[in-house]
């Protein structure tokens, strides 16, 4: 009997490793991975390097229009890549400049409208894990398993600056970090548009000290709780 495939929602705070348990449980599933925050991260890169005024709907809306967002991945080698208009962009979509920017892009109507719309269609046959911030309440409410993930902001910061630090960011300051995710955090937690909220439905997984390992078994004792029912 084939096991009828589910999507799953991961929502949670910057730095909280939702991208790392969404491909884990992607790789254990055979589902496809979707990274909705490297999808904003894409729009906030092409925005940098073309200069659209956002306070413009007009201008986001046409150079929109000239963006093109898809995937590069491997599951044999465990490999991930963001590709913007058929170029990888996945290490400049993770530098300090987009991450100071990108919370202000995502609030943007014309932008979420833009790139939900691709997340829905994406999603529509089953079998995703997506991970963002709006996916359980707003991108796919119907998801039959959504996880809400949380750590302390210490934790955050310390994982994000070390990740910088292992990139050659040496100017990047643990002070830094904490100021943006701190921004970060107000920004989406506040805007008018889809903000970061936890669905009614959704289990929260604190990581804030527990392993990737033991973090992934208890994601995948959820899943299995899902499909068995």
């Amino acid at each position: 009997m084939i096991q009828e495939k589910i999507n799953i929602a991961i929502d949670g705070y910057s730095s909280c490793g939702k991208g790392t348990l969404a491909k884990a449980i992607a790789r254990k599933l055979n589902y496809l991975f979707i990274d909705s925050g490297a999808m904003y991260r894409a729009v906030t890169y092409y925005f940098i390097k073309n200069q659209p005024d956002i306070n413009n709907p007009t201008e986001i809306e046409l150079a929109l229009k000239n963006i093109k967002i898809t995937f590069n991945h491997s599951k044999e080698e465990d490999f991930f890549e963001t590709i913007l208009n058929g170029v990888s962009i996945e290490k400049e979509i993770r530098e300090m400049e987009v991450s100071q920017m990108v919370s202000r892009v995502s609030k943007i109507d014309e932008v979420r409208t833009f790139l939900v719309a691709q997340q829905q269609e994406i999603s529509k046959n089953k079998g995703v894990v997506m991970d963002g911030r709006d996916i359980g309440t707003v991108v796919l409410p119907n998801a039959e398993l959504k996880l809400f993930m949380t750590a302390s902001l210490e934790i955050r910061a310390e994982r994000r600056y070390k990740e910088l630090i292992q990139s050659g960011h040496k100017e990047i300051s643990y002070e830094m970090v904490v100021a943006n995710l701190k921004e970060r955090d107000f920004i989406d937690s506040n805007r008018k548009n889809s903000p970061l909220k936890q669905s009614e439905e959704a289990i929260v997984i604190d990581n804030s000290d527990i392993t990737k390992e033991a973090q992934l078994d208890l994601a995948l004792s959820y899943v299995n709780q899902v499909l068995k029912n």
